[in-house]
């Protein structure tokens, strides 16, 4: 599937549930990032990806801090790879495909991520107590 192809079928809905699996959204996260730039693909991406759950009876599964944190990471190795092509860019970023355990372990621990107030509105990472602490 193209990447017009793609964005297309995840926009109007039609494309199949079990095409949107994990590899597809970071890659429709890729392709919001690198059309809209990361603040478009933090107003356009959730949006869609609202609109699309909402069209197949699932809006209780959106995750604002999910979300927001992979379209962060995406920007973050965009910028550090300067790699324009989808291929060349997930070989280069093989631990955003990871889901179990997922890259967020890193920065989020569990009990917050699966909080009420993640799941609605992008939370920061936690930082550890000793981090950044000047004696």
């Amino acid at each position: 599937m193209t990447d017009d192809d793609l964005i297309a079928a995840f926009e109007d809905a039609s494309l199949p549930e079990t095409e949107l699996n994990h590899r597809n959204h970071v890659r429709l996260g890729w392709l919001y990032v690198r059309g809209q730039g990361l603040l478009g693909a933090l107003n356009a991406f959730p949006a869609a990806l609202r609109r699309y759950a909402a069209a197949h009876g699932k809006t209780t599964l959106y995750h604002e801090t999910i979300t927001w944190a992979y379209l962060m990471l995406i920007h973050e190795r965009m910028a550090r790879y300067q790699e324009d092509r989808w291929t060349a860019f997930s070989e280069a970023n093989r631990d955003l495909f990871d889901w179990a355990p997922s890259i967020l372990d890193r920065y989020y621990d569990r009990e917050l991520l699966e909080s009420p107030l993640a799941r609605t509105t992008f939370v920061l990472p936690r930082i550890s107590s000793d981090h950044g602490r000047r004696d």
